[in-house]
């Protein structure tokens, strides 16, 4: 046989291998059975074994994955990756298309895209000549991930392009799993006595995470191309057309991409797919809306980190009926007591939830949340499970009714209830109650308080449950040989662990306070007290009157802060605290070295989901140019700064007439836009 009959076989079975891919991944029209494609499949790993010359990148048989990587690269994108801004009203909607009018001339015709929000992970494909040369992950937008080995091994990623291909380009687009793969992947899990995935999102993070992309193959990830990064060759005027290429190229693309004149058509679009979407094999949170014409687009530009051209209309959060087994309480660490709905687990916006929170005694008594009861439950800002209300006529009389406990059933005290408000309380000390210094052991610990890193919730759980700690001080008297005893704890933990608990002892005067777990008191009021208050023994020899003069601090706060350093355990505590060395540092607010202050003496209020920065980030960057930011909105309120899902606090803010910013308006503010 001479080299060019291999040669020759070898380009036929490629191409025939990658038009069955397309048929059976893009077209959903196999011709060949799954056997017979893995005949094709053995025929050329065959000839390529004993022909390694002939090997390339592009070979369908680099899909299998190939050695694991030692780590992965750092990539930087030729173009940002940028988010895209969303909202979850139809009004932010028509808002977002009146602001898209007023960035174009009076008279031009605008006309949208709407495809659907694929629930996945974002990647970026790079062609050169029309050969796969990078796959990187979105990251911070600016660099991401190599992973081209594991995108190698999707199917639906072309390694090379049909037709005449540009010198240059890169798809943007999203890797996901199917819902139908992730129920293949967990019986198999199963039966190896590993623990299931949780969702598909989940799954294919992590599949684009492994180092060893023969593992990736073996998950059957799928890939949808939606945008463009850097491209040489395109002559499209309209992302319609450029969707059109991208097809005749070899990429999938949705299939339920619309194109609209009017905005009106692109909201009842959005209402149509609403139920629909839970018809498809994969998860869809809502759709994104695009101006289709290209130009349109770069006239429009976009703010740092997400286009003007674009936006994200997000469905409501998901609801699912399932029934309480039990109500259970948990304890807080200033003793309160929140009761928790026990659930038959149900899938729920993409995980499997088993409890839900109900508030409070009052909370079970409105809502008349027995034991037994079947209810519907959602995530409230698709984070925390909720019970929305009780399915009366599911009832079958076997129901229970609910009492409150009247003693806490950590330690067995009684519980309180103070009046005017809501919570029940232990009316144990914290060092006499397990679960309150559990829990107050993890405020000490957060990265909003003294940031010990290394003291996580089940070392602490250890450290409590052993007896080890049973107060605050207690922390400052343990030394590594001990801690390296522990559970998952090796010499090396212990002694990274008691160098950050030494290092906590002269932190900032406001992240003491924070980790005092002080009723009322938060991390914005830690630091008023700590500004008008220099030093600890200044804060713990304040009258009441004191107290109350401090601006922010009203009458409530100021009797609970009284209250907490008159408290005689309290006083022992921080002489504890005090002699094995805690010495906090004074607190200096950011906007006291500034000259420029244009938010001085103005308070915000923020609410919903900022897309640009997390809201300790806002709260920085207000306080720094002389601002502060209270919880609730009241006629004194400056501003009140909204991102996604705001919520009641923006309908009171329209209410009472308080100027409502978004993060773009605010930047501009800020100066620093």
């Amino acid at each position: 046989m001479t080299m060019d009959d291999p040669t020759r076989e070898v380009q036929t079975l490629r191409a025939e291998i990658e038009r069955h891919n397309r048929l059976y991944y893009l077209e959903a029209a196999p011709e060949i059975s799954d056997r017979d494609y893995d005949r094709l499949m053995e025929r050329l790993i065959a000839i390529e074994s004993a022909h390694p010359e002939l090997v390339s990148e592009d070979s369908p048989t680099q899909r299998v994955g190939g050695a694991p990587l030692s780590q992965f690269a750092t990539v930087v994108h030729a173009a940002p990756m940028l988010s895209i801004d969303n909202t979850y009203s139809f009004d932010e909607v028509r808002e977002w298309d009146a602001r898209v009018r007023r960035g174009l001339n009076a008279d031009e015709v605008v006309r949208y895209l709407v495809e659907l929000k694929v629930d996945g992970v974002a990647v970026s494909v790079r062609y050169e000549h029309g050969r796969f040369v990078l796959g990187a992950t979105r990251g911070d937008g600016e660099r991401g991930d190599d992973v081209s080995a594991n995108l190698r091994t999707v199917r639906e990623i072309p390694l090379t392009l049909k037709g005449e291909a540009p010198e240059i380009l890169e798809v943007r687009g999203e890797v996901y799993m199917t819902n139908a793969e992730l129920a293949r992947l967990n019986e198999i899990r199963k039966a190896a006595g590993d623990k299931p995935f949780e969702n598909p999102r989940n799954s294919t993070a992590g599949s684009l995470k492994l180092l060893d992309s023969r593992l990736c193959a073996q998950r059957r990830l799928r890939f949808i191309g939606h945008g463009l990064g850097e491209s040489r060759g395109f002559v499209e005027t309209s992302f319609y057309d450029v969707f059109k290429r991208l097809e005749a190229l070899g990429f999938p693309v949705s299939p339920h991409i619309a194109r609209y004149d009017s905005i009106d058509e692109v909201i009842e679009h959005a209402r149509v797919w609403e139920s629909r979407r839970n018809t498809l094999d994969f998860q869809t949170d809502g759709l994104v809306v695009k101006v289709d014409d290209l130009g349109q687009r770069n006239r429009l530009g976009a703010r740092s980190k997400s286009p003007r051209w674009a936006i994200a209309f997000k469905y409501e959060a998901e609801q699912a009926i399932t029934k309480v087994t039990k109500i259970t309480v948990q304890v807080g660490k200033t003793g309160k007591l929140t009761p928790v709905a026990e659930l038959e687990p149900v899938r729920l916006a993409g995980t499997t939830v088993k409890r839900a929170t109900l508030h409070n005694a009052d909370e079970i008594r409105r809502k008349d949340v027995r034991e037994g009861d079947t209810v519907v439950v959602q995530k409230a800002g698709e984070i925390i499970p909720q019970v929305v209300r009780v399915e009366v006529e599911a009832r079958t009389g076997e129901e229970v009714e609910y009492v409150f406990p009247d003693h806490c059933p950590s330690c067995e005290a009684p519980v309180v209830r103070d009046p005017g408000e809501v919570d029940y309380r232990c009316s144990n000390k914290p060092s006499a109650c397990s679960k309150q210094i559990e829990r107050r052991l993890r405020q000490y610990a957060h990265r909003d308080s003294l940031d010990i890193e290394g003291l996580g919730d089940k070392l602490v759980d250890q450290l409590v449950t052993q007896n080890l700690v049973r107060s605050l001080p207690d922390l400052y008297r343990l030394d590594a040989a001990t801690l390296a005893e522990l559970e998952r704890m090796g010499e090396k933990s212990a002694e990274n662990l008691t160098a950050a608990v030494e290092q906590s002892k002269r932190k900032t005067l406001d992240r003491l306070i924070n980790g005092l777990a002080i009723r009322h008191v938060g991390v914005r009021t830690s630091e008023v007290l700590a500004t008008r208050f220099r030093t600890l023994d200044d804060l713990r020899n304040a009258s009441l009157a004191d107290l109350e003069a401090v601006p922010e601090v009203g009458a409530v706060v100021a009797a609970s802060v009284h209250e907490f350093f008159q408290d005689p355990d309290h006083q022992r505590l921080l002489d504890e605290l005090t002699a094995l060395g805690v010495d906090p540092q004074p607190y200096t607010p950011v906007a006291a070295t500034s000259n420029d202050l244009p938010f001085l003496g103005k308070s915000f209020v923020l609410t919903g989901t900022l897309p640009k920065r997390s809201r300790a980030e806002a709260e920085t960057l207000i306080k720094s140019l002389g601002g502060k930011v209270t919880g609730s909105v009241s006629k004194s309120t400056g501003f009140v700064l909204a991102g996604a899902d705001p919520g009641s606090k923006i309908d009171k803010a329209r209410t009472l007439g308080v100027p409502i910013l978004d993060e773009d308006e605010f930047e501009r503010l800020a100066g620093v836009a």
